[in-house]
């Protein structure tokens, strides 16, 4: 089917603008706080981040679709995002092991969709403008009732979404007998992360979000991850409470992205609304602790505040955001916790920051080491 054959669909901004389009993917009306992806590459991921709860994606990349999708690259089990935006849709799909079209993907996963936009011209909107709630609809043509569906829907500043996407029951991924035991506590976790910890000899417990501390420690883990997931942190308040008991019981703490910000949180340090968001594969970002820079893969809408964490006296600020000046990464002084805001998983992404998982590892060799008792001779 040629994509000009395809229905007509209607995307309005809460702020009124209105762009016409094409329908792709499920057929319906969606609605969520729209959102962009710099990223050229890595589609079948984004769109399955649990992270993207609640938000209409827009790819700035003009051409979607190309290389169909693939079994074994989703980030999660479904799609998670709450619809889709992109300039060129491709029906042709083409790569080896690939394992059917973008548009089936969207149809299975009831993602509702809109191509033919200039997606160039609403990037730029956003970021002139900010972040705000859209609706895209391939049924509904009224441009009136879909303004008053947005008047309805939820602003996602308050909005605890990861009860949404995290496990319902614990579950093991790796090999028992692993050199180390990693309880991972799942707010929206992307398989990948998992992935990471295992390549480096860890064995995996993923726990609810609402998971009692005494359940986590009973695992006995040589160290806690705090995963990545969707929402407002600041709307999370029991698990802010969840994990400043996790930072109380000594054991080695890793977080990433919202387990960043709910390190904050927990630690008295505001989060706040950005105005658009980091969202993409080629953020800038400088290790201050080696001043070495990586370029990062980021997703996110809300942030640690800068002047509380620079007032913290327990806090050290070890990862900056070279566009914006914004905290990248935080680490306690005298507590063996530290945080960042982007993915070292990259998935989709690169590399350059895998080698935070090597010092997560490092971290919970060397507190193995310091708790192990010391038997000296008679």
């Amino acid at each position: 089917m040629l994509t000009s054959q395809r229905p007509h669909a209607l995307l309005l901004l809460a702020d009124g603008t209105l762009f016409k389009g094409r329908a792709i993917g499920a057929q319906g009306t969606a609605v969520g706080e729209i959102c962009f992806n710099t990223g050229m590459t890595g589609y079948q991921e984004i769109f399955t981040d649990p992270s993207y709860t609640g938000q209409i994606m827009v790819m700035a990349s003009p051409h979607i679709g190309n290389y169909g999708v693939k079994d074994g690259e989703e980030e999660s089990a479904k799609a998670s995002i709450a619809g889709l935006v992109v300039k060129k849709f491709s029906e042709v799909w083409s790569r080896p092991g690939g394992s059917g079209p973008l548009d089936a993907f969207l149809q299975r996963h009831g993602i509702v969709g809109i191509s033919d936009v200039d997606t160039r011209k609403l990037v730029r909107h956003i970021r002139d403008h900010g972040a705000q709630n859209a609706v895209i609809s391939s049924v509904e043509s009224d441009v009136e009732a879909l303004r008053q569906r947005l008047a309805s829907a939820p602003s996602m500043q308050g909005l605890e979404l990861s009860s949404r996407v995290s496990t319902a029951q614990p579950y093991e991924v790796g090999t028992s007998g692993s050199d180390h035991r990693v309880a991972l506590i799942d707010f929206g976790v992307k398989r990948n992360i998992e992935r990471c910890l295992v390549e480096r000899g860890c064995l995996v417990r993923v726990f609810p979000m609402t998971s009692a501390i005494e359940e986590i420690l009973a695992w006995k883990p040589h160290g806690i991850m705090l995963s990545n997931g969707p929402g407002d942190p600041a709307a999370m308040l029991g698990s802010v409470g969840l994990v400043k008991r996790v930072i109380d019981c000594g054991t080695p703490v890793f977080g990433i992205c919202l387990g960043h910000q709910l390190i904050a949180e927990s630690l008295g340090m505001r989060t706040e609304k950005m105005h658009h968001g980091h969202r993409g594969i080629n953020h800038p970002v400088k290790d201050l602790t080696t001043g070495r820079d990586e370029v990062t893969s980021q997703n996110h809408g809300f942030v640690v505040n800068r002047a509380d964490a620079e007032a913290h006296a327990e806090v050290e600020i070890t990862h900056v955001h070279l566009n914006d000046n914004s905290i990248a990464g935080l680490r306690l002084k005298a507590r063996p916790v530290f945080c960042v805001q982007y993915h070292p998983e990259a998935g989709p992404g690169p590399y350059d920051s895998r080698y935070l998982f090597d010092r997560f590892v490092q971290l919970m060799r060397e507190h193995k080491n310091i708790a192990r008792p010391v038997h000296q001779n008679a």
